[in-house]
This record gives structure tokens, sequence and C-alpha cells, in this order.
């Protein structure tokens, strides 16, 4: 595609398809590692060149030979018994590449010298470094991309914390894997969620989530093959000012990890767009993908608000809430909010599990996997005459959550085992009760909203019978909360209270409290408990 020419050991521009055969001016984003990231995708950048799909633009590789000194910020102990410590000397590189290498880049060649058009990119801790030429160097470097930054290094976080806002004009361009870090015991572990607070960081200033992009490789790991991957994707964004290229590439993007996923679905979604239509509405910190029961076969679409900071001692509390084609949206919004330093609850992770569906209540699947088997005359009329949907799917529902997506989360995010919860309303609040009585050690705190005490002539009560004798106490104790609006059907008030009742009496086994919302119904009780759920989840 292009010709290359070595400027000695140091730098390897690379160069547009059309720049032998005009007078134009390009922008130049400079390459950390030689330009491996761009040289491991050469023949796509290319392709895309010639297609229009990205803007032409001259890269050029910088090359070290001491990538732990002159990537790093300052100096730190190794990690490694037996290996040197990291030099520090980030500093003098970054000035080295502004002062020396971009002033003979912009002398020798056609480039646009500007900070808005001069890019720093680099994977690893050349994205480290990278973010650093961003904060020292703004009046070179407007255009900066992160694949994969290694934000772990000691002292990083609390130097972004420090800063919190981004130099002005400064366009971000960031990528991490759910899985980079996930199997290091050291400080490499909190890789991914380093990533996720800064960018949480940068985006809390009104109108700064449009100067920073996080793309979430949902099985990426800390490899080359993710990184360079996403090369294409950040220089378009970067270098595109009218976005329509970084459109192109965010849609490929999703198209590529719902291939790689198995028909996963991103936060920004799949089908439905139309060509000249906009970006659709998404939440930030959120990832989605589709995750298959292997006892059932049973589809699953798995949403997860990732958590506001670094974990605190012991790791991050969660919340399973079940109908997550209604509820995720509410409290992935509510706990980003509300989890905001200095003040805010702890950080958590929500993860929502619904089906894949555009639908709020996805009727059929919900009535299977929330209820144990019921015959036709062990429940009452149907309010509009239809039979019942198929029942009794609960204990597979069970088997999938714990033994598949409990471990699943847990491998990639540093969780507190001992606050894990468990949320459902309505049919969910049965499945919930149903859950604490058969499986009390699968989560610390049940909630349990407008729950169906009622399904099938009151079974709950019989298996809260059965199982009392083998529930044993537990070294944290079993919690429960019951909400219930005032203004539901009285039966539904009346089981609440009732089931409550009966539970109070064992509280050598459970703490049981009763809530009851006044002047909401069955479903407008949903969003006035969101608040008082992400304090108890968090507490």
């Amino acid at each position: 595609m292009s010709e290359a020419f070595g400027l000695g050991p140091r730098t390897n521009p690379v160069f547009a398809p059309s720049y032998h055969h005009s007078d134009r001016c390009y922008p130049v984003a400079y390459v950390q590692d030689g330009g491996d990231s761009f040289m491991d995708c050469l023949n796509y950048l290319e392709h895309l060149f010639k297609d229009g799909r990205l803007g032409e633009l001259i890269l050029v590789g910088i090359a070290t030979e001491k990538r732990n000194d002159e990537y790093t910020p300052w100096p730190a102990k190794s990690l490694l018994e037996g290996r040197p410590p990291f030099g520090g000397r980030g500093r003098e590189y970054v000035y080295e590449v502004a002062d020396r290498i971009k002033p003979y880049i912009d002398g020798r060649y056609r480039t646009l010298p500007e900070p808005e058009h001069t890019g720093i990119v680099g994977a690893s801790f050349g994205g480290l470094i990278s973010m650093f030429a961003g904060y020292w160097r703004p009046d070179t470097f407007g255009r900066i991309g992160m694949l994969s930054a290694s934000l772990w290094y000691e002292g990083v976080m609390e130097f972004i914390r420090g800063h919190e806002k981004l130099p002005p004009g400064l366009r971000v361009y960031m990528s991490v894997g759910q899985y980079e870090g996930a199997y290091k015991q050291g400080i490499q572990q909190f890789m991914t969620p380093s990533n996720l607070e800064a960018y949480r960081i940068w985006t809390g200033e009104e109108g700064a989530d449009s100067r920073v992009r996080l793309h979430m490789d949902p099985d990426g790991t800390h490899d080359p093959i993710f990184m360079s991957r996403r090369f294409p994707d950040a220089v378009s964004w970067l270098f595109d000012e009218d976005g329509s290229g970084a459109a192109v590439e965010a849609r490929a993007a999703m198209e590529q990890d719902a291939r790689t996923e198995g028909q996963a679905v991103t936060a920004e979604g799949i089908r439905g767009i139309p060509e000249t239509a906009g970006p659709a509405y998404r939440i930030s910190g959120t990832v989605t993908w589709n995750m298959q029961s292997e006892s059932t076969g049973r589809v699953y679409r798995i949403s997860v608000a990732e958590p506001m900071g670094p974990p605190p001692e012991g790791g991050y509390p969660v919340l399973y809430s079940l109908d997550a084609n209604a509820s995720f949206g509410t409290l992935a919004e509510a706990v980003r909010l509300q989890s905001r330093t200095p003040r805010g609850i702890t950080p958590s992770i929500i993860v929502g599990i619904g089906y894949d569906s555009d639908s709020p209540i996805v009727t059929d699947e919900r009535f299977y996997d929330y209820t144990v088997p019921a015959a036709a005359h062990e429940l009452p009329v149907r309010p509009n005459g239809m039979p019942w949907p198929e029942t009794g799917g609960a204990e597979d529902f069970l088997d999938f959550i714990e033994l598949q997506l409990i471990p699943r989360i847990a491998s990639r995010y540093p969780v507190n085992p001992e606050k894990q919860s468990v949320f459902g309303h309505s049919l969910g609040g049965f499945f919930v009760l149903y859950a604490l009585f058969t499986r009390p050690h699968i989560f610390r705190r049940y909630i349990a909203a407008s729950p169906s005490v009622w399904w099938k002539q009151h079974v709950l009560y019989k298996t809260w019978e059965v199982s009392k004798p083998f529930l044993q106490p537990f070294d944290l104790q079993r919690e429960l909360s019951i909400f219930v609006g005032t203004e539901e059907k009285p039966a539904m008030v009346q089981d609440a209270r009732d089931l409550y009742a009966k539970l109070r009496e064992h509280r050598h086994l459970l703490h049981a409290e009763l809530h009851e919302i006044e002047g909401e119904g069955h479903v407008s009780v949903l969003p006035s408990l969101v608040s008082p759920l992400l304090r108890l989840i968090s507490s």
C-alpha cells in the first residue's frame, strides 16, 4: 500500500496510498514499538484506505530497545524477582518524540503539524506512555490511542484521579479486553478495572464523553492479536472529525464481536440500525453478550454494568438481576451515577440476565425459567383467558446461574463472594424466594419485589417447610428483603405480609425485612426501590 522509509533505527514511516500522487498534507500518527500495531494489520489498513472507510494518514513507527525504561512514567520495582526495575524515563522519551522526531518528520514530509492532526498510539506499556504524552505535551499530541494500556502501573491511577480532567482538546481512544489481568496475582490483575475507572473519570466532566471512546473486547486477553485488531478503529475515530468513518468501523467491530461471541449483542446493538442513522443510545461502562446453558441449550442475554472505581477490600459486590430486558438499563444508570466519588456508594457490578428480544417482558421464556412445574388445575384462570405458558425450569435456570454465570463473572472481575445478591420482580420474586429456600449458599442477599407467592397454590410455603430442617446458620446470615407497593392487588400485598410474618419466626436462620412502598403499584414499584436496592447490595 505504501512506501516505507527508514530514518535510522528510531523511526519507520508508512505513507497513505495517495501521498506520492498528490500535493496534500496528511495527519500523522506516531506509533510505539516500531509500529507493530499497524504492521500487523497493514493489508487491512490498505483496504480501508482504498475503500474510503478510513481517512488517509501517515503512520510513523518509533522503535525502542528499552521500552521498560522509555515507556514508564517514573521508576518502579520489578514485578518479577531477578528482573531489572522499571526505569521511568518516559518523560524524556515523550519530549524526544515531540521535540526531535516530530520536527524531523514535519520538515521532511507533507504533514498537518497541529495537535488536532497529530496522534500518538501504543499498546500495553506503549499505550501507557501515549496517555502521558497527552498529559505532558498536549501542545503537540491531540489524539491519543491507548490499546490495552498498562494503567495498572504503580501510581498511575493516583495520577489520573489527581488530575481528573483531560487537557482541553485532547481526544482519546481506549480498548481493553475483559480477560486482561484476570489470571494475574499481583498488581496486573487490575488491568481492566483500571482502564474502566480511567474512562469513567475522564467522561465524568460534562461533554467529555464525546472526546473519549472505550471499546471492551468480551473475550480479549493481553495479546497482540486483540490490540492490533483495534488499531484501525482507533485511528479512524481519532482522526475522523465528523465521526462517519468511526461509525463504519464501530459497526464492523460490533459485527465481528457478534461472530466471536456466538451472536453476542453489544451495548450499541446490531440489528435495526439504518445505514443513515446516528449511533444508537448506549449506557457507558456496560457490556453485553449471549450465553448458552450447557444443560438446556437455552440462550440468555447477559448484560454487565461494570463498576466505577477500583475494587473495595474483598472485591466488588455483585447484583444478579432478572428480567434484564426491563430493568437493566435503570439499574446500570443508577449505579453509574450513585457510585461516583467522593461520597458515592461502594462501586458494585450489576449483572442483568435477560433474553435476546426487544420486548421488556419476555413472557414465555420467563414463565419457564422462573417457575416450578405446575399443572393447569394448580393455577388460577389466566387474566386473558389463554392457557398458561410452559412452566417448570427453575432448577435448570438455577444451575445455569450457579455453575456457569457466577464463575464466569468471577473470572472476569475481582468480586467479593460474600456480597453476592439476586433480585427479581413478580414471577422473578417467586424465583428469588425459591432460590433462597432451596439453595441459600449461592447468594448472601435475596431481594424479592412483588413476589408471586400465589404460584402453584402457594407452593413456597411447602418448599420452606421441606427445606427448613436442612438449613444451617451461615457465618454470614442470609438476608431477605421483600418489597411490595401498597397500591398492588390486595392479595399480592397480603401474601407478602403473611410470608414475612412466617419467616420472622426463624431469625436464627434468616434476617427478613418487608418494605411497603406507599402509592406504588405492581410495575411502578420498580423505580421506587432502585436506590434502596443499591444501598443493600453495597452495604
